[in-house]
């Protein structure tokens, strides 16, 4: 058992400090949001994030999870303070580190003894030698500074943390891989690695990983595009590469782009720290435009079939969340279709299981909303489908042509077979195959 302080209560603090405590550590989580706090004491889980509320109740029950807006307070008797605050991209592209070294510099004026503070941020390489010295400019005890990036995924966080690929630890210190090494055994009893290196690898190794998972996504979107040029069918071509062990299934799925909190800002900041360096990274810059026209791509399809004319269109939208299983609207490719369609004077009504409060947090009522799937669909045009819930795969077709005006889908996630729409009688267009009409 192990004393824990994480300083931060986002997805990456709250999953972060809840799993710690499921292991049987004490955590005080921190936060300067005082109302978020006093939620989060009363058993509020302030994110959406599947299976969280379970163990976040079971721990605050059982005394091991805490919240307090007292940074000094909550890292009194921590042997570990993890850093889980924002790193939002600057007007330059480059992550924003004023939160992590602010709480850095606190951090040196109030550690009375040694102390291991952990970077669980995403950051650039070398933010673990700027967080030492803002911490050593204050401090008058021994302290080490390590780099645990997140491997997290919305949606799945807590299988993820809880059972772990990997778990990556950049330190130059045997006392802090020590320290490490005990708190990370419960997670990987299965034999997955504990993999120990120098601060600035783990670093680079947490961009790395999400830009080269954003060139797959985007890679796969330039096929498909190229699929609906020449009639090829991009799900097929999927499955042919996909059965490469050496490309492997995974991240091969065409779209309308990536999005959320992660792979757009990650991409943005390896860039700019690549460009600090007289660097430039050529395969990222076009990762990076190609992805800006991707999550629009629908639009020309949509333009074409109503001949240019969208003024007073009723278009239903199916997903908001950049991604399914998260109430996440960070880049989400949904947020710029629906500004398309609105320049275009059509009329929105969206629905998505759990990402409307946000959107309506966002952008008001600059659209129209739905409480279920099928409501949203009332009297529509046309349907554009934005994000893969698993609520939308499987749906009645029949009571959708019932409520539509025309039967008409635009699909941005390939949610469906196109025999299957052909059959039922919809004009069908996905990405990267064949447009088609129905019945």
């Amino acid at each position: 058992m192990k004393n824990i302080a994480v300083v931060g209560t986002g997805y990456v603090g709250l999953v972060t400090g809840t799993c710690f405590a499921e292991t049987g550590n004490n955590v005080v989580c921190v936060d300067i949001d005082s109302a978020k706090v006093e939620k989060m004491k009363a058993g509020v889980v302030p994110i959406y994030e599947p299976h969280l509320d379970v163990i976040f109740e079971r721990n605050i029950n059982a005394g091991r999870l805490t919240f307090t807006t007292d940074l000094a307070a909550a890292i009194e008797h921590a042997e570990l303070i993890f850093l889980a605050l924002p790193t939002p991209p600057g007007e330059d592209g480059s992550a924003d580190l004023s939160y992590i070294l602010g709480v850095a510099k606190e951090l040196g004026k109030i550690i009375k003894d040694y102390k291991v503070i952990v970077d669980k941020s995403t950051v650039p390489v070398g933010t673990a030698e700027k967080v030492h010295t803002a911490i050593a400019a204050h401090a008058a005890v021994d302290f080490d500074v390590v780099s645990n990036p997140e491997f997290l995924r919305e949606g799945f966080a807590v299988d993820d943390f809880m059972k772990p690929d990997r778990v990556v630890i950049g330190t130059s210190s045997s006392r802090a891989q020590k320290v490490m090494e005990q708190l990370y055994k419960p997670f990987v009893r299965q034999g997955n690695p504990i993999i120990f290196m120098d601060e600035k690898s783990a670093e680079l190794t947490k961009y790395a990983a999400n830009s080269f998972l954003a060139t797959k996504i985007t890679f796969m979107n330039e096929i498909a595009n190229f699929c609906e040029l020449v009639g090829a069918d991009v799900d097929k071509v999927r499955i042919g590469i996909g059965s490469d062990t050496r490309i492997g299934k995974r991240f091969l799925f065409p779209g309308i782009g990536y999005g959320g909190s992660c792979f757009p800002k990650d991409v943005q900041a390896l860039v700019k720290s690549g460009r600090q360096e007289n660097f430039e990274f050529e395969i990222l810059n076009a990762v990076m435009a190609v992805n800006e026209n991707q999550k629009t791509v629908l639009m020309p399809k949509i333009k074409n079939f109503f001949r240019n004319d969208l003024k007073g269109k009723k278009i239903a939208l199916w997903g908001l969340s950049f991604k399914p299983d998260t109430d996440d609207i960070r880049e989400a490719p949904a947020l710029y279709m629906i500004d398309a369609l609105l320049h275009e004077g059509a009329v929105v009504k969206a629905y998505d299981p759990e990402a409307i409060g946000n959107v309506r947090a966002l952008i008001g009522d600059k659209i129209n909303y739905a409480t279920t799937e099928y409501e949203a669909l009332s009297e529509a045009d046309a349907l554009v489908i934005c994000t893969e819930w698993g609520v939308f795969r499987n749906p009645d077709f029949g009571k959708m042509k019932a409520m539509m005006k025309d039967a008409v889908i635009f699909d941005g996630r390939n949610l469906f077979e196109v025999e299957d729409m052909i059959e039922l009688g919809f004009y069908y267009s996905s990405i990267g195959r064949t447009a088609i009409k129905g019945k």
